[in-house]
C-alpha cells in the first residue's frame, strides 16, 4: 500500500496550505496547481485530499490510469501534484447543540453518527421502560439523511418485539417539512407512519439537550426564538453536520463551504484540475455511498479526457439511493435523481417495503462496498436498470 497510500501525520489545518495558493492564478486546463518545488516522491500523477469511501474509491480507478507509485491519499500535508481530488466528507457538529457531546456521559442518550455513542444507542434502547423515544433530524445537510428515521423503525420494531411498544411514545422531530425529498417514498413512509401509530413533528430543530433532567430542547423553524421541551426516556441525537473546517475557508469552496463543482462533470468550477467527489460538495443530492459510486463511475470518465486534453462528456444524473430499513426484515429501496424524481433499478415498485430489498441491503451491499466501489470498480447499477427495465417505459 505504501506506493498508493501516503499518511502524513501533521495538523489537519496545514491540509489545504497548498490549496490556499490557488487563489491567486488562473491557469489553463492542464497546467499545474503545485504548492511546492517537484523533488523526489513528493509529487503525484493524482492526489486525493480523504480516505474515506469517495477517497479510496478513485485512488483504486486512478491507479490503474496512471500506476500507483503515481497516486497517493493524503491526511494531511503538502504535496505538488497535477491533478487534485478532494474526497475529505462531511463534519459532525455535535458541540453545536448546547449540552453535548457531555451529555453523552448520561444514560439514555446515543447517537448511531459516531463510533463513540452508538453502542449507548442500543443500551437506550434495551434499558427503556416508559415513556417519550425521541429522534431528531438537524437543520444542516447530513450524510446518508434516511438514517435518523432508520433508527425510529427499528427501535419501533425493537420495542415490539420486547413487549414494551405500549409503554413506548415515539416521537421523531425534524428539522425538514416532509418525511423524505421524494414524494413516491414520502407517501409510502407516511402511511407506515400512520400505521404504526408514531408522531412526526416537522421544522423541529434540536438546539439543547439537558441529558442530567432527560430534557431536549427544540426550536421550531416557522417561529424563530419559539421553543419546546420534550422529556424523555430515550434520546437519539442525528448531530448537525457541515464541511470540514478546513475546507470552509479554502479558494476551492463555495460560498457555504462545500467544494464548488460542476453538478455534471465533478470538476471543479475554477480550478480546472480540481475535482471533487461525495459528501464534501455542493452536488445537490443525498449525500450517501451509492451516490458516491455513481459519482466515482462519472469522475473516472472526466479526468480520463481531461488528461487527453478533451472535453468531458459523460454527465452525472444526481443518481442516489436510501435503502430505508422499516422493520427487521423489510426495506424500501429509495433511489432517485437530482429532480428528485424515482430513478430504480428493479422493474418493481420500489416503494413497497420488501424482504428481497432487504437482503439486498443486509447481504449484497456490503459485498459490493468492499469488494468492488473500493477497489474502484462499481459505478453503480446504471447498467443493471438498463438491462431490467428493457422495452419497458
Amino acid at each position: 500500500m505504501v506506493p498508493l497510500v501516503a499518511v502524513v501525520a501533521v495538523p489537519r489545518a496545514q491540509l489545504f496550505a497548498c490549496l490556499l495558493r490557488l487563489g491567486t492564478q488562473q491557469v489553463g486546463p492542464l497546467q499545474l496547481h503545485t504548492g511546492a518545488s517537484h523533488t523526489a516522491r513528493k509529487h503525484y500523477e493524482v492526489l486525493v485530499l480523504g480516505g474515506g469511501s469517495g477517497g479510496i474509491t478513485m485512488a483504486a480507478r486512478m491507479k490503474r490510469k496512471v500506476g500507483a507509485e503515481n497516486v497517493a491519499v493524503v491526511e494531511p500535508s503538502e504535496i505538488s501534484y497535477r491533478y487534485l481530488i478532494i474526497a475529505l466528507g462531511i463534519q459532525l457538529d455535535y458541540e453545536k447543540i448546547k449540552g453535548l457531546p457531555e451529555g453523552f456521559a448520561h444514560p439514555k442518550i446515543g447517537s448511531n453518527y459516531s463510533v463513540k455513542t452508538v453502542e449507548k444507542t442500543w443500551k437506550a434502547l434495551q434499558d427503556f421502560k416508559e415513556g417519550n423515544a425521541v429522534f431528531t433530524f438537524p437543520n444542516t445537510p447530513v450524510k446518508c439523511a434516511g438514517a435518523p428515521q432508520k433508527i425510529m423503525y427499528l427501535s419501533e420494531a425493537y420495542f415490539r418485539k420486547t413487549g414494551k411498544r405500549s409503554k413506548a411514545n415515539i416521537i421523531f422531530n425534524t428539522s425538514l417539512g416532509a418525511i423524505f425529498g421524494v414524494k413516491k417514498y414520502a407517501d409510502a413512509l407516511q402511511e407506515i407512519i400512520r400505521e404504526r401509530n408514531l408522531t412526526v413533528n416537522y421544522k423541529q430543530n434540536l438546539i439543547e439537550v439537558r441529558a442530567d433532567k432527560q430534557e431536549a430542547v427544540f426550536e421550531n423553524l416557522d417561529k424563530p426564538g419559539e421553543t419546546q421541551v420534550i422529556s424523555y426516556e430515550m434520546l437519539h441525537v442525528t448531530p448537525p453536520m457541515s464541511p470540514p473546517d478546513v475546507l470552509k475557508t479554502s479558494p476551492v469552496a463555495d460560498a457555504a463551504g462545500w467544494v464548488d463543482v460542476d453538478k455534471e462533470t465533478l470538476q471543479h468550477k475554477r480550478y480546472p484540475n480540481v475535482f471533487g467527489i461525495g459528501d464534501c460538495t455542493n452536488l445537490p443530492t443525498s449525500k450517501t455511498a451509492a451516490a458516491v459510486a455513481a459519482q466515482s463511475g462519472i469522475l473516472d470518465r472526466t479526468i480520463s479526457l481531461i488528461m487527453k486534453n478533451q472535453t468531458p462528456t459523460k454527465k452525472y444524473d444526481g443518481y442516489t439511493s436510501c435503502p430505508l430499513v422499516t422493520g427487521y426484515n423489510r426495506v424500501i429501496l429509495a433511489e432517485f435523481d437530482y429532480k428528485a424524481e424515482p430513478l430504480e433499478t428493479f422493474p418493481v415498485d420500489q416503494s413497497k417495503e420488501r424482504l428481497s430489498m432487504y437482503l439486498m441491503k443486509a447481504d449484497l451491499m456490503p459485498l459490493l462496498y468492499w469488494n468492488m466501489m473500493l477497489r474502484g470498480y462499481w459505478g453503480g447499477p446504471a447498467f443493471l436498470r438498463k438491462l431490467f427495465h428493457l422495452g419497458m417505459s
